[in-house]
């Protein structure tokens, strides 16, 4: 008989029985994909705000300091709070957080004001997240890597959709994009509250504690995916916050080309990473993606040097293919890191990854002004080189998700 984890490649290559799934998956799923509207939904407004609130890049940047900095920090209590009022309890509470601040934010009249509010956005935004990975897992019939792939899909599918109508919507007022979102995320509020059932007392996890998070951090293999994850945020939140400013785009302009990258993004991680996964096994696909998108990023920065936007938007779209895979991949290492709840792993992880986007976007906006415009580029890729550097590095650590693949 061959173990969960023996299987985990068959798993990614075989996909049949993925939408076989318990109604409470779906809710979840649904929840997800709007969940993940909301990041692509504030992307395209990001020059509009600058230039509308006479704020500077490395102000507007802000916006994702404060929301990854409260994410990442509240992700230690995440699983807390889960253990003793439930999942479906959990995912409500964060839901209706990120209603209320999203709210709050399109009513804000200057960019302190936004920047706060999207700090609670993102203490919502962390119960919700580390209890959706979590629930599909524990919820689906068809295994952990499936689960994942779906999770992905969601991401994907919230994040392609989501530039498109922060794209209208920010055409008539860069309020619009966070209406949008409460809007969206209520709708997603009312489906998890009467589509999702009733959670048994022994289908949740025992009762956590603040030091669980850290105590998973000391097991090397979560440790080391935690730290490629910090470094890695350093490039995808430069293409996330700094790259609509040299695109040269409208707000409609900027929902295509992020509209592309999401679709490119979801595809790659429901059909090409299982395929990836299996060929090349885990960890190096990983490292290979990974120096794919540092070479994207690359390209990025010589676009703007040769002040060709249309090299940029070609790039962007470009590395939805890259971060798709390795996002997914990833994610199925992590799960298969530590032996803890899954719940507590992605939170010990999450805590770390996202300390790496708070600094990240902030840094790349003062990058440009104290520098050059391709400045933030060129770091960034740096910053996902070193991040497959510590993944060699650090390999001997992850011999036993290596070998998943086999």
């Amino acid at each position: 008989m061959k173990s969960e984890s023996q299987n985990t490649g068959e798993l990614l290559q075989k996909r049949s029985g993925m939408l076989s799934q318990p109604k409470a998956v779906w809710a979840v799923a649904f929840a997800c994909v709007i969940s993940f509207m909301g990041l692509g939904l504030v992307d395209p407004i990001l020059p509009a705000i600058a230039e509308q609130l006479n704020a500077s890049k490395s102000q507007v940047s802000l916006l994702f300091t404060s929301y990854n900095l409260v994410t990442g920090l509240a992700m230690l209590i995440t699983g807390v709070i889960s253990s003793r009022i439930g999942i479906k309890w959990t995912l409500l509470v964060g839901m209706i957080l990120i209603v209320a601040f999203s709210a709050l934010g399109g009513l804000s009249d200057s960019i302190g004001g936004i920047v706060g509010f999207r700090a609670g956005w993102g203490l919502g935004n962390a119960l919700f997240i580390a209890t959706a990975l979590s629930a599909i897992v524990g919820f689906s019939t068809s295994g952990t890597a499936k689960a994942i792939i779906l999770y992905e899909a969601a991401l994907g599918l919230g994040i392609s959709v989501g530039p498109l109508l922060g794209g209208e919507l920010g055409s008539i007022s860069w309020r619009g994009p966070f209406f949008g979102v409460a809007g969206l995320m209520l709708l997603g509020f009312l489906f998890v509250l009467f589509v999702l059932p009733k959670v048994k007392k022994a289908a949740t996890t025992s009762k956590t504690s603040l030091k669980d998070p850290f105590k998973a951090l000391a097991y090397p293999s979560l440790l080391t995916l935690g730290i490629v994850a910090f470094l890695y945020n350093f490039g995808f939140f430069t293409l996330m916050a700094y790259s609509p400013y040299v695109m040269e785009l409208d707000e409609h302009g900027l929902g295509y080309v992020f509209f592309g990258w999401g679709v490119l993004l979801a595809l790659s991680s429901v059909f090409i990473a299982p395929k990836i996964q299996r060929r090349f096994n885990l960890v190096p696909s990983i490292g290979w993606m990974l120096t794919l998108f540092a070479v994207d990023l690359g390209v990025m920065a010589i676009g703007t040097i040769n002040h060709s936007p249309n090299t940029v938007i070609v790039a962007v779209i470009v590395a939805g293919l890259f971060l798709g895979i390795n996002n997914t991949l990833i994610t199925t290492a992590v799960m298969q890191a530590a032996p803890v709840e899954r719940s507590t792993a992605s939170a010990a992880y999450s805590f770390v990854r996202f300390l790496g986007g708070a600094v990240s976007p902030w840094l790349a906006g003062k990058l440009s002004e104290w520098y050059t415009a391709e400045l933030p580029f060129w770091f960034g890729g740096a910053m996902v080189l070193v991040a497959v550097i510590v993944l060699v590095a650090r390999g001997r650590h992850l011999r036993g998700i290596n070998m998943e693949g086999h």
